[in-house]
């Protein structure tokens, strides 16, 4: 019997989705957008990367393309024959993974703050100051609220990092770093005719309009952004019902 990463399912309608959290996140991270889900219109498959959430006891090489794997085995689990996919931040270039892992199977992409399919490029520097977010709660809360633009209370940016040691094992949070930090698949993606639609917050000091336009926009022609007012990187917290209205107009024209 083939074991399957740990996940939530909420809803019970005809269109299916996938979401795929961030570096910081687990399948936690999407609990403050449910009560503005239309939940007779959608199925919502919350997952956990191996490592995190509800799969925190799995072991893994913690790649993409095994989460990529995941997912898949997941779907085949579920019966879902077609289904959109939901990332945000690192989990906007793990899904695109998915992607190439199963594209006829794939209806649509949203992403949230999304890191692009050339990752984000960290010179060595940049990535030695992550490296030690795994091992201090500190340098974890002091990205988020670099992320967040420094603009939001303090005990949110560190209970967030609380959270996130909490429900991620270090080993696996290492691992998925150099995944979404130095990895590149542009090339691979690049016109691929699925829908996207990129969401960033107005106040995201990273993931910016200008990044979009040169990566999400430039490599799939049909894609499109939104810029959520009042927001940074964590949209799904900071503005969660604007958020989940947003998305859901988007994924009901299919």
């Amino acid at each position: 019997m083939t074991t399957l990463n740990g996940f939530l399912k909420v809803g019970d309608g005809p269109r299916k989705v996938l979401a795929m959290n961030g570096w910081f996140g687990s399948s936690a991270d999407w609990m403050p957008i449910l009560p503005a889900l239309d939940l007779d219109a959608f199925t919502y498959v919350f997952f956990d990367y191996r490592g995190y959430g509800r799969s925190i006891e799995r072991d893994g090489e913690y790649t993409f393309a095994e989460a990529a794997a995941d997912v898949v085995a997941l779907a085949d689990h579920l019966d879902w024959q077609r289904f959109s996919l939901l990332g945000h931040s690192m989990g906007g270039m793990a899904m695109q993974k998915v992607l190439l892992a199963a594209p006829e199977r794939i209806e649509r992409m949203v992403g949230i703050a999304a890191v692009p399919a050339c990752g984000s490029r960290m010179d060595a520097a940049r990535l030695a100051g992550f490296e030690r977010a795994v091992d201090d709660i500190t340098v974890r809360a002091g990205i988020i609220d670099f992320s967040t633009a420094r603009r939001l209370s303090p005990a949110w940016s560190t209970r967030l990092a609380q959270e996130s040691a909490r429900l991620s094992r270090p080993e696996a949070f290492a691992g998925y770093l150099p995944q979404w930090a130095a990895g590149d698949m542009s090339a691979d993606v690049a016109g691929n005719a699925v829908p996207v639609k990129v969401f960033i917050g107005e106040h995201d000091p990273t993931l910016t309009p200008e990044l979009m336009r040169s990566t999400w926009l430039a490599w799939y022609p049909n894609a499109e952004m939104e810029i959520l007012p009042n927001a940074a990187h964590y949209p799904m917290h900071e503005v969660p019902v604007a958020l989940a209205t947003a998305l859901e107009i988007y994924l009901k024209r299919a």
